[in-house]
């Protein structure tokens, strides 16, 4: 287990939540749609629809400083979006 890295809480993310029901995850670049499902299942006791993941490449910055040139790299991740069951719904902020 041990999928799911965190909630993708956006403000693109959040408008696509409230038109369309889909939810977005920073997942394990290793986990399949299946084991994917399988834990957002056990963890919010909703069903699950449909998955679409897809991965992203770390890019290079720079950017100049008074210390001159710093470059650097973002990180490389797997982004899911889950649809989830006509009226079912995952509330992040239950636990604040």
């Amino acid at each position: 287990m041990g999928y799911i890295v965190k909630p993708l809480v956006t403000e693109k993310m959040t408008n696509i939540t409230e038109k369309q029901n889909k939810f977005g995850f920073i997942v394990r670049p290793e986990a399949n749609k299946l084991e994917i499902k399988k834990e957002i299942e056990e963890l919010y006791n909703v069903t699950v629809t449909g998955i679409s993941t897809s991965k992203y490449a770390g890019k290079n910055k720079s950017r100049y400083t008074k210390a001159g040139l710093i470059k650097g790299r973002t990180n490389a991740f797997k982004k899911a979006i889950v649809t989830l069951k006509e009226g079912e719904t995952i509330d992040f902020y239950a636990n604040i």
